[in-house]
C-alpha cells in the first residue's frame, strides 16, 4: 500500500515537469516561428514602404502584374499609371500594385 502512495507521488511530480517541458517547447517554437517568417515579412515590408514612399511622377513602374507604365499622377493610396505609347491608356491603381520603380535619367547625351 505504502508503494502504491509513493508511485502515485512520483507521477504527479513528473507530470509537473513534463508540463514545464512542454511549455518550453511551445516558447522555442514559437520563437523559431517568428524569426523564421514574421521578422522576415515585416522587414520585406518596411523595404516596399520606402520604395513607394519615393515614387513620383515621371518614374517608369513594374506593377504586379508584370505591365511596365509612367506614373502620370500619385494620390495617397491611388497612382494612375499611362501604359504604352498610347496616351490614351491611363489606369488608377493602388500603391501597393507597384513593385519596382526606376527613375528617369536626368543624363544628356552628346
Amino acid at each position: 500500500m505504502n508503494s502504491l502512495v509513493l508511485l502515485n507521488g512520483a507521477a504527479a511530480g513528473g507530470g509537473q515537469s513534463s508540463m514545464i517541458i512542454t511549455v518550453l517547447y511551445v516558447v522555442v517554437i514559437g520563437g523559431m516561428l517568428y524569426f523564421m517568417m514574421i521578422r522576415p515579412q515585416r522587414k520585406q515590408q518596411k523595404q516596399h514602404n520606402a520604395l513607394l514612399s519615393t515614387l513620383g511622377v515621371g518614374d517608369s513602374v513594374l506593377t504586379s502584374s508584370g505591365m511596365y507604365g509612367v506614373v502620370i499622377d500619385v494620390m495617397d493610396d491611388i497612382v494612375i499609371v499611362e501604359f504604352g505609347s498610347n496616351k490614351n491608356c491611363r489606369i488608377p491603381m493602388k500603391k501597393s500594385a507597384i513593385v519596382e520603380i526606376e527613375k528617369p535619367s536626368t543624363e544628356k547625351t552628346s
